[in-house]
């Protein structure tokens, strides 16, 4: 079905293209020959390569600080109700404020490019991570007392197989919100990535090479998605299909 349905598309984008004859509407042979010529002889791998460094280095970061600050607020709260009044904050507040501000604060530079899109993404994450730390089972925790099981014993046995859906929707839900922030922020104030090419080809009314770029960064994504993402969820509930 996937496969029927991406053949569809092209083929009412080739009827579309063909019916408009404008250079508004390439394509899709016209895109993938400007692809294939990037590729071998353009910028294109290495601005998606740029960009995937972004996405990585953002992902980490947020992922690291907002699960870390979740499961903190999850677990005490008092630490909860003094930092939930800006957790509200930075959940309602548009990124493209936080980028501006990133950028005249702390220059037009990489710290200030990945703070602002981990920034953005924080809040999300310790949302989830929040909710998973509220919902652990005391009675488990009771019997990792009771064993004497060491604190990364614990983490790793107990704490972490119960939390393991909160990671997965944080991931899942984080890598989907930075790829779009990642291009916002390019487009703003970086010299380079997949944004930055999308930013010049708007100048220049260049629909081919904005279909191609973005047609090669969905392609990215895909392959993340299918080649790592959902293998790594599987390997990581593995554990709830063995036999009783």
């Amino acid at each position: 079905m996937p496969v029927i349905s991406v053949v569809g598309f092209v083929l009412l984008w080739y009827i579309g293209a063909e019916i408009a004859q404008s250079r508004l509407l390439p394509g899709p042979v016209a895109v993938l020959q400007y692809i294939y010529e990037e590729t071998l002889h353009g910028n294109l791998l290495t601005q998606l390569g740029i960009t995937l460094w972004r996405v990585v280095a953002s992902f980490a970061v947020a992922m690291l600080i907002g699960s870390v600050i979740g499961l903190a607020m999850g677990q005490m709260p008092a630490l909860n109700r003094v930092l939930d009044p800006w957790l509200i904050v930075l959940l309602n507040l548009p990124a493209l404020v936080i980028i501006i501000l990133a950028y005249v604060w702390f220059g037009l530079n990489e710290a200030a490019a990945i703070g602002a899109v981990a920034l953005n993404k924080i809040p999300n994450v310790v949302v989830t991570l929040r909710e998973g730390a509220r919902a652990l089972d005391p009675g488990l925790d009771e019997m990792a007392r009771a064993y004497r099981m060491s604190p990364w014993s614990k983490f790793r046995n107990v704490v972490l197989p119960q939390l393991q859906p909160y990671f997965a929707a944080a991931s899942r839900s984080g890598i989907s919100l930075i790829w779009k922030i990642v291009l916002v922020v390019e487009l703003l104030g970086r010299p380079n990535g997949v944004g930055f090419e999308l930013h010049l080809n708007f100048q220049l009314f260049n629909v081919t090479a904005i279909l191609g770029y973005t047609l090669a960064f969905v392609a990215v994504m895909l392959a993340i998605e299918y080649l790592l993402v959902q293998p790594l969820e599987r390997h990581s509930t593995r554990w709830r299909n063995k036999p009783v």
